[in-house]
């Protein structure tokens, strides 16, 4: 019977948390990096500061096809490139997000890699980790507490209460939150009005965090933040409040990047972690920015599928941080491509070239849109026990006759020795630096030009809808001087269109606009495409009910 994620991480031969940084050239010294515990340590920023005049390394973006039930295994292929290109002697360190509480105790069970492609240790990373997201969260509802409380004495600011738009958050799945009524009890406690929460993830607070550039640009964002309007719909800031000082003394340590290892013993940054659809599902500039001044190769994620990770990559984070990315990696299962070729998930062990035929559009749908960022692409096949031979050999000469490097990859049974041909894939892309890098959209067009182009030229949308009231407010938006703000699309991660339903790669249909949120400290719009849950529930059988601690004092149940 093979090993569980968890009895493998528990079995890793961990390294102190010094001899990964000496890996890394990072020095021993008490204003570099702070431990927190044998196996963790947060980079201090003040020693960030003084790497700002290195070299930079290359930026490896993986990303996937649309995703499925069957799974893709982005973040376990990340690990394992990463522990690929330290195999064949380059410095490579993976980049990734941190795992939220709710999918940990909801449907995933745990989010540091799987197999032999993991991220340790594992137990803690899962869980409390360094403490980060009850950073976020205290600063986040500390801005809640001072609106409800300015209220209260008195309302100087004239805060229309039916237009307040800050929400409370908790980093947990409870559905039962998602819309309430709050200051209930009479007149001790305030003004009663509806209120909600969202998943910690989903804060604006997390996505600040997460493209901020140093401690004073965290400040300034969070104090940019709109928190609700007045009667006049003349919008209210944090700064208003004096919010944004508080709130970023509670952030001051969390936003030191984390710095655990792989399996193989080879370092990994682990911070920040935004919803990848009201938001734009990334790990922190500074953790990207701080590995790429300290390796070779750094390997980063982007969430879902490659039409929101790696769009929203490219247009928000790399806009925001002028990163970019020199090759992007498409992860790919034949599990997933059948299921877009129409197969139901429990025929997806049976042999079905035919299937994969009619399922490969989605992959390729994926690489010619990278490919409209002037960006060069590779694939890598995560292998399952399952794939037949001839399934495999489609794939591989479906890719090669379109002229793109394809690697099967086994790192979940073998770590980085199994990523090893799609290391030295990436390597040779890189040496011959071949990125003519280009956004999809200009700052200066408007609002719904840029919608539409995303629409259009991802998606193949046929057209936006969006009605007068939508289309109002993004004028409004516009008239208040966010014009040049980019684009944030919250739609199913399912399919290219709005229909979960519609696999493979589909065309001519319509993007329909729900709901427009101006997102004035990250600095970007977020477009509601559909039903998106921003405070997700727990399943009928959550992963929390394996989850316990044994007679030896271990966890259980994380996978």
């Amino acid at each position: 019977m093979a090993k569980t994620d968890i009895e493998i991480a528990r079995e890793a031969k961990m390294k102190p948390i010094q001899e990964i940084l000496d890996s890394i050239n990072v020095p021993d010294k008490a204003e570099v990096y702070s431990p927190m515990g044998r196996y963790i340590a947060k980079i201090k920023t003040e020693y960030l500061e003084k790497l700002k005049d290195k070299k930079d390394g290359k930026l490896i973006l993986v990303t996937a096809i649309t995703p499925t039930p069957a799974g893709e295994g982005k973040t376990t292929t990340s690990v394992g490139l990463s522990d690929g290109l330290n195999n064949i002697g380059k410095k490579s360190i993976v980049c990734l997000r941190e795992p939220s509480l709710g999918p940990s105790f909801g449907m995933k069970g745990g989010a540091a890699g799987g197999g032999y492609a993991q991220v340790v240790p594992m137990e803690q990373i899962n869980l409390h980790f360094t403490g980060d997201f009850h950073a976020i969260t205290s600063a986040h509802n500390l801005l809640s507490a001072l609106i409800d409380n300015h209220i209260y004495w008195g309302n100087k600011l004239n805060i229309d209460v039916r237009r307040i738009v800050w929400k409370r958050v908790m980093d947990m799945n409870d559905r039962s939150l998602r819309s309430i009524v709050a200051n209930l009890g009479g007149i001790a406690n305030g003004y009663p009005r509806q209120d909600g929460f969202d998943i910690t993830v989903a804060s604006e607070i997390m996505a600040i965090f997460c493209l901020a550039k140093d401690l004073k640009d965290l400040e300034n964002r969070i104090g940019n933040i709109t928190i609700g309007y007045t009667r006049d719909k003349n919008p209210i800031f944090a700064k208003d409040l004096h919010a944004q000082g508080p709130m970023t003394v509670l952030l001051k340590d969390a936003i030191r990047p984390n710095v655990t290892q792989t399996l193989e013993n080879n370092p990994a940054i682990i911070h920040g972690g935004p919803f990848a659809n009201i938001a734009h599902g990334c790990n922190s500039v500074i953790a990207t920015k701080t590995a790429l001044k300290l390796s070779d190769y750094v390997i980063t994620e982007a969430g879902f599928g490659a039409d929101l990770g790696a769009e929203k990559f490219i247009n928000i984070k790399c806009r925001k941080s002028n990163l970019k990315p020199d090759c992007v990696v498409i992860v790919a299962t034949i599990r997933a491509l059948k299921m877009h070729g129409g197969v139901s998930k429990d025929e997806l062990t049976n042999e079905n070239v035919e299937a994969l035929r009619k399922g490969v559009v989605n992959l390729e749908r994926h690489i010619n849109n990278v490919k409209k960022f002037g960006l060069p692409v590779a694939v890598a096949v995560n292998h399952f026990v399952n794939d037949s031979e001839k399934e495999v050999n489609f794939l591989m000469d479906f890719c090669k006759n379109i002229g793109v490097d394809i690697s099967l990859c086994t790192h979940w049974s073998s770590g980085g020795e199994g990523t090893k041909d799609l290391a030295n894939t990436v390597v040779n892309i890189c040496e011959k630096n071949e990125s003519t890098f280009k956004f999809l959209y200009e700052d200066k067009i408007p609002l719904f030009k840029k919608i539409e182009t995303i629409a259009r030229e991802i998606y193949h949308a046929s057209e936006v809808v969006a009605d007068t009231k939508i289309r109002t407010q993004l004028k409004d938006f516009e008239s208040k001087g966010y014009s040049h703000l980019p684009i944030c699309v919250a739609k199913t991660q399912y399919s290219f269109s709005t229909d979960p339903s519609l696999k493979g790669a589909p065309t001519g249909h319509v993007l329909p606009v729900r709901e427009v949120k101006l997102s004035s400290g990250a600095e970007f719009i977020v477009v509601i495409c559909g039903e998106i849950m921003t405070m997700p529930g727990l399943p009928r059988v959550p992963a929390a009910d394996s989850i316990k601690i044994n007679e030896k004092g271990e966890t259980e149940g994380l996978f």
